[in-house]
């Protein structure tokens, strides 16, 4: 839907990508669940291998549902492309894999979901890569953080578990002038509270699992190309600027210019590792986004009633959601996320550890689960849990000290979920 007329949000979340289906005349986007297409004849099969032409080849690489939900993300985000794969962790290894090799580095904020910290501190390492983590408040330990092997800057445009709210247009300047990319997880906020994209990124990461999904039904992740990195410009990325030997020499950002993360987030990402989202899964996630807007609203109005809420309980020692005038990130909601603060945040119960474990076992209508961003209120205790494998140390920088509990607002009445935390805290402070 790029060319004509220029669409609204809540318009794209439905139409972005989807087309009647030219067999059937089928409105909803088909499940196409298929793992071969057949070729037209040899010459079709040969320019499709060899990137000459775009097209279906085996599920692995493309399939026509999981294109369509890559191309509403794309657009949602003002994106060029966007690749899909089978989770965000997922989403997070394909969107580093062009730019690293062994011996380099990315600076990570600290304030990112356990998963990740420990993706960064341990699994990467095996590859020979390696993380650097910095508070991301800290704009000069940033930029010292960054030496000559340095290939990205990480962080998250709202952070889980705390809610932070993330300067990206300051992580984006440094970014530019170390000549790197900066890749934000957008998971929590979304493209519909936040576009890193217009505030500088160059790479967008989901886990489509979350709030673009909202229901709690399936697994995957997105790699959004903002189209706007040189690749050329240095000899730092040469996944994207040399001759690649499996494709006869070809160059991906000369042949493909601001598509060249996206092709080679395809031709050569899932190809080699096989990170595939399954067209049912990429069928739910279609589904979930065309209620975004709906959604994302609820869940921040209930979320700023039941912050409100906690903010004024004496049971309760601080709250960290960016959207109460209290919170030190408050200042950055209307410009880094104009739509609201998001639906996630902490808060710090009296009694500490023992307390929170209390307070989880006590919940009704709160789930305790390991998952955010369900139409359902969700809750857990980072620290025994999500952030379990990190040091205390590591768990206090991100948020998830030993006295903090995570919530995920979702979008039942507040005064229940209020009522829920009510009885809860009674229970765990007796």
């Amino acid at each position: 839907m790029s060319d004509g007329p220029v669409y609204g949000f809540d318009t794209l979340q439905v139409h972005a990508g989807s087309r009647p289906d030219p067999a059937t005349g089928a409105r909803q986007t088909p499940i196409y669940q298929t793992t071969a297409y057949v070729f037209r004849d040899a010459d079709h099969a040969a320019a499709l291998f060899n990137l000459q032409e775009v097209g279906f080849i085996y599920s692995r690489l493309t399939n026509p549902t999981v294109a369509v939900l890559q191309e509403r993300i794309a657009t949602l985000e003002g994106g060029v492309g966007a690749v899909c794969c089978s989770s965000g962790h997922a989403a997070q290894i394909m969107a580093l894999f062009p730019l690293m090799g062994p011996g380099l580095n990315i600076v990570a904020s600290t304030r990112l979901y356990g998963g990740t910290v420990t993706q960064f501190t341990q699994t990467i390492r095996r590859f020979g890569w390696k993380a650097t983590f910095v508070d991301t408040d800290d704009l000069d330990a940033v930029r010292g953080a960054i030496d000559e092997n340095t290939r990205a800057i990480f962080c998250e445009s709202i952070a889980n578990p705390g809610g932070y709210i993330t300067d990206l247009d300051a992580m984006a300047r440094i970014a530019d002038d170390a000549g790197i990319p900066l890749i934000v997880d957008n998971t929590s906020a979304t493209p519909y509270l936040c576009r890193p994209i217009e505030q500088g990124a160059t790479i967008v990461v989901h886990s489509t699992t979350k709030y673009l999904t909202g229901n709690g039904t399936v697994t995957g992740g997105a790699i959004v190309d903002s189209g706007k990195f040189d690749w050329s410009a240095s000899d730092k990325f040469p996944s994207l600027s040399t001759p690649e030997p499996a494709y006869h020499g070809l160059k991906f950002h000369e042949t493909f210019g601001p598509l060249a993360f996206t092709f080679h987030g395809i031709a050569i990402g899932l190809r080699d590792l096989g990170m595939t989202m399954n067209p049912q899964g990429a069928h739910y996630t279609l589904l979930g986004i065309e209620t975004l807007s709906l959604r994302m609203q609820r869940h921040v109005e209930n979320a700023i009633k039941v912050a409100s809420w906690l903010e004024r309980d004496p049971r309760v020692e601080y709250v960290t959601y960016a959207g109460l005038p209290s919170s030190p990130y408050h200042d950055r909601v209307a410009r880094v996320c104009p739509h609201g603060a998001g639906a996630i945040f902490t808060f710090a119960v009296n009694g500490g550890y023992e307390a929170c474990v209390k307070l989880v076992n006590a919940v009704n209508l709160f789930s305790h689960v390991a998952n955010l961003g369900d139409a359902r209120s969700l809750i857990i205790h980072s620290a025994s849990t999500t952030h379990r494998q990190l040091t205390p140390e590591q768990q206090t920088a991100a948020g998830a000290a030993p006295n903090v509990v995570r919530l995920s607002i979702g979008i039942e009445d507040a005064d229940d979920l209020i009522a829920d935390l009510d009885q809860a805290l009674a229970a765990a402070t007796a």
